[in-house]
């Protein structure tokens, strides 16, 4: 599943979000979403979230 659309990323839920810095290689980074950045229902880049380490990112891959 894409993190595109707001409604699918909850508090709590592991994800892989591409960093700022890692945006030309995709390098994805895993962790568990802290909190939700994007006020906004959709992006088409992903939605911006900060995980509980503190890396700030966008959700490309919501991990079931």
């Amino acid at each position: 599943m894409t993190g595109t659309q707001r409604e699918n990323i909850k508090q709590g839920q592991k994800v892989r979000v591409v960093k700022k810095q890692d945006q030309r290689t995709g390098k994805l980074t895993e962790g568990i979403v802290s909190k939700i950045l994007t006020n906004s229902a959709s992006h088409p880049h992903g939605i911006k979230v900060m995980l509980e380490d503190g890396t700030v990112g966008r959700v490309k891959e919501i991990v079931t």
